[in-house]
């Protein structure tokens, strides 16, 4: 009982706040250790999660070959698991982050889009919209020059065509706000998420 006691008041010396209401109950000083030992477990696997995810979105990129859904859909859900940590994002670092990673061949768009407006006044949706236009319209102008150079389409079918083409961009328009409003949803959900196990960094 001595050495139990003992054991007890060393370890409670160092303990904060927090810490303490942790092992209030605690009857032993076996009990104790064992309460902190999970707890601070726990704290370290979020930290260590933490630190996979910022890698992940540090070093996030877009393919070549990625639709710009797909590439957002990746996106959000990692910035969703970081809020979920206790990690905070502004709109303006967001819309600079999907800029710096977008592949070579969207550079004059990037700056486009840079000069046009300033980065505080877009917003996600804004971008994500127009970024998907514009790869709609690479996509139109990539089959006519196809087209062009097979020497296979005739100029009604080359019209014929172009009309679908913007009938499809229309409609990809219209899914694609329908998309965000729901991932929209889901990171203000993400923001109001209280971590768990979190600690200060």
């Amino acid at each position: 009982m001595e050495k139990n006691a003992k054991a007890k008041k060393l370890m409670c010396f160092g303990l904060g706040p927090d810490e303490y209401t942790r092992i209030s109950e605690c009857e032993s000083a076996k009990e104790i250790w064992n309460a902190l030992r999970v707890a601070q477990e726990g704290t370290n696997q979020v930290k260590q999660s933490k630190i996979e995810l910022m890698r992940k979105y540090e070093l996030f990129e877009m393919s070549d070959k990625e639709t710009m859904m797909d590439m957002y859909t990746r996106f959000i859900h990692i910035t969703n698991e970081l809020k979920s940590l206790g990690k905070s994002f502004t709109t303006e670092g967001l819309v600079r982050k999907i800029l710096r990673f977008l592949p070579q061949s969207w550079e004059m768009k990037v700056i486009a889009i840079q000069e046009a407006k300033k980065m505080n006044e877009i917003s996600l949706e804004e971008l994500i919209g127009n970024l998907q236009i514009y790869e709609l319209r690479r996509s139109v102008q990539v089959k006519e020059e196809a087209k062009r150079d097979r020497g296979l389409a005739p100029k009604a079918l080359e019209s014929d065509d172009a009309d679908l083409d913007f009938e499809k961009i229309a409609m990809v328009t219209r899914k694609f706000k329908k998309f965000f409003k729901k991932t929209e949803g889901n990171i203000k959900k993400g923001s109001t998420r209280k971590p768990r196990n979190s600690e200060h960094d």
